[in-house]
């Protein structure tokens, strides 16, 4: 239960933080933390929760962004990195740095709750 409790926190405290906080980009980074510290689970849980909760939200933001001017500037985006202008490439790769960021983030607060105690 709180594994599950931990990825509905970590995508939910990041689209928080990312739309109504005056933050920098990477401040879900901090509460992904704040997260694995307070919720007691094995590291390798903390990870891929971490990575599921902010994976999963930056690809549907992503892609509902894209999805409102018909993919038109993620193919620019796509053309000029080598992606051969695929957009779904762009958001896959994009969905991976949030769920990678994520996750260590998660870890890492796992592994100084583990310290702690």
């Amino acid at each position: 239960m709180k594994y599950i409790v931990s990825i509905f926190l970590s995508g939910l405290l990041t689209y928080a933080v990312g739309i109504y906080g005056d933050l920098p980009w990477w401040s879900f980074v901090i509460t992904n933390f704040i997260i694995a510290i307070a919720l007691p689970i094995k590291p390798a849980q903390a990870f891929t929760a971490g990575a599921l909760g902010v994976g999963a939200l930056w690809a549907g933001l992503a892609f509902g962004t894209d999805m409102a001017n018909n993919h038109i500037l993620s193919t620019k985006v796509a053309n000029i990195l080598p992606m051969g202008g695929s957009y779904i490439l762009l958001i896959f790769a994009t969905a991976s740095i949030g769920a990678l960021l994520g996750g260590l983030a998660s870890l890492t607060g796992s592994f100084v709750r583990a310290r702690k105690a």
